[in-house]
C-alpha cells in the first residue's frame, strides 16, 4: 500500500527506509468510488492526497455553472486545493475522483509537521511547489497565445493518456473549449 510513496520520495531525495517508514505512519488508505468529492467549494481543505491508483480532478465552477479544470493528478503525485490547505480559508475549488481511487491520505497538520521536521520531506514539498508553479506558468503562457485547434494537439502530444481515460468534457474544460469544438477538432486532426 505505501511501495509507491516510498518510490516516489526515493526517486527525489536521498532517503533511508527508517525515515520513509515514519513518513508513511502519517498517511491513512483511502478507497473512493467514481466521482467521489473529496472537497467541495466553500469547505476549507485539511487533507493533501497522494494517488495510488485513479485520479482526482480539481476544478471550479463559474457563475454561468460552467466547469473550469485547473488539473488533474494522476498516479504517483501529490494532490489538494493548495491555497484553502495552506491558508484554511474556504476553497473556490471541488476535488473529486473521477474514477475509482486508491489514495493516500494526511491530514495538513502532520503534512506540515514533516515539512518542518524530516528535510527529505520538506525538499519533496518545495519540489512539488515549485513544479505546480511551472506548470501553471506553462499553461497560462502556452495557452493564452494558442488556437482551439493547438490546444487540441498540445494534449495529443503532451498527454495523450488523457483521451483514454478523461471524458471529452473534462477534456474541454481544461482547454477552455465546449466537449462539441473539442471532438470536431480531434476528428480534423
Amino acid at each position: 500500500m505505501y511501495r509507491q510513496l516510498e518510490k516516489y520520495f526515493k526517486t527525489r531525495t536521498e532517503i533511508d527506509d527508517k525515515t520513509l517508514s515514519y513518513i508513511s505512519s502519517y498517511f491513512k488508505y483511502k478507497k473512493t468510488k467514481r466521482n467521489e468529492f473529496l472537497l467541495k467549494e466553500g469547505e476549507i481543505c485539511k487533507h493533501y492526497y497522494f494517488v495510488n491508483k485513479g485520479c482526482i480532478r480539481l476544478f471550479s465552477v463559474n457563475n454561468k455553472e460552467e466547469e473550469g479544470t485547473k488539473y488533474f493528478y494522476f498516479e504517483d503525485t501529490f494532490g489538494t486545493a493548495l491555497p484553502s490547505l495552506i491558508n484554511q480559508k474556504a476553497s473556490f475549488e471541488f476535488m473529486q475522483t473521477i474514477e475509482p481511487s486508491e489514495l493516500l491520505v494526511i491530514n495538513r497538520d502532520d503534512y506540515f509537521n514533516l515539512v518542518e521536521t524530516v528535510p527529505q520531506f520538506g525538499f519533496v514539498y518545495r519540489q512539488i511547489l515549485e513544479l505546480a508553479f511551472i506548470k501553471s506558468q506553462e499553461r497560462i503562457y502556452c495557452f493564452q497565445g494558442l488556437e482551439a485547434i493547438e490546444k487540441v494537439r498540445w494534449v495529443l502530444t503532451n498527454q495523450a493518456r488523457w483521451l483514454t481515460r478523461l471524458s471529452n468534457k473534462m477534456i474541454a474544460s481544461y482547454l477552455g473549449l465546449t466537449p462539441q469544438t473539442l471532438s470536431r477538432l480531434k476528428s480534423k486532426i
